[in-house]
């Protein structure tokens, strides 16, 4: 079995050793193993929770008649979470500029559909850029965020790695085709295909106490998308934003999980872009073949290299 001890011990990394050793002296291994990934998922998405957390609150409790408006009063709460997690170094500041992308690219196809009539925010708001509360961009901003906690915290690797620059053109296809559809035939099928063909052998690697284990990419993309439309939900029931022609009693179409499916591998080559040695990590190859059989089996996988 592979070892993570000679790790630097932050005092997360101490906390979750020691609450993975009371578990697993107490839980069958593979209970115990699973409590620390919902665990470890959970504090990496944490921004995401955060802000859906408001979402539902200010929902319940906001008044028209309030001095600020819902929008501006989120975007405030937003601003001060990044803060926050800045001052208790829960955040570094290069993924701060991971979460500043995010906020741009989504704070420009926010716009864009909008005015396409894709979608609207109903509320009142003075901070808006046409028509488009500046809070938006915090929603995809919390998916930049929890992708680089969860790199750091789980020490992922992504091996084999497709080349580079193969990725960046896919992302920048997905990215358009966002907006291209609207005036030209749809091609989401292709790039379903083709993140398939890209990503088809790309295990996501990463470890639970001493322990690694790999999950296909791809089938890492299509779970996360689902929780992506979960959490979608949350935001048109508590009106932040509605699709066209949708109530807030209304579920969103699943077939907006295929949207965050390609969405997600935009924001993966985003984080590589400003996380380069996440590339570095992806260089490495197994010396011994991997021995588990599916995603939820432990691995003595042959040790990644370090910094």
């Amino acid at each position: 079995m592979t070892t993570v001890s000679n790790r630097p011990q932050s005092p997360t990394r101490k906390l979750e050793r020691h609450l993975g050793d009371w578990m697993r002296a107490r839980l069958p291994f593979a209970v115990a193993e699973l409590v620390m990934f919902l665990l470890k998922m959970g504090w990496a998405s944490l921004f995401g929770a955060l802000l859906l957390v408001a979402m539902i609150v200010t929902n319940q409790i906001w008044q028209d008649n309030w001095p600020i408006a819902r929008y501006d009063a989120l975007l405030a709460y937003a601003l001060a979470l990044q803060a926050l997690f800045l001052i208790l170094r829960m955040e570094s500041w290069r993924e701060a500029r991971v979460i500043l992308l995010f906020h741009i690219t989504g704070t420009v196809m926010e716009i864009f559909k909008v005015n396409a009539g894709s979608w609207a925010y109903p509320g009142d708001g003075l901070i808006k850029l046409a028509g488009v509360p500046l809070f938006s961009g915090f929603m995809y901003a919390a998916v930049g965020s929890f992708m680089a906690r969860a790199i750091r915290l789980f020490d992922m690797r992504f091996a084999p790695y497709p080349p580079f620059w193969s990725t960046m053109l896919l992302a920048i296809a997905i990215y358009v085709n966002f907006f291209a559809h609207h005036f030209l035939p749809d091609i989401r099928m292709a790039l379903f295909a083709m993140t398939v063909v890209l990503f088809l052998r790309t295990r996501v690697w990463f470890h639970i106490g001493d322990t690694w284990y790999w999950m296909p990419l791809t089938l890492a993309a299509f779970l996360s998308s689902g929780f992506l439309w979960l959490a979608e939900n949350v935001g048109t029931a508590t009106k932040i934003w509605l699709y066209h022609g949708q109530s807030a009693s209304d579920w969103v179409s699943l077939s907006k999980m295929g949207s965050w499916y390609l969405l997600l591998f935009v924001s993966f080559t985003t984080v590589t872009v400003v996380f380069r040695d996440v590339l570095m990590r992806c260089a490495w190859k197994p010396t011994t073949k991997p021995a588990p059989a599916s995603a939820t089996q432990g691995s003595p996988a042959p040790q990644p290299p370090t910094g």
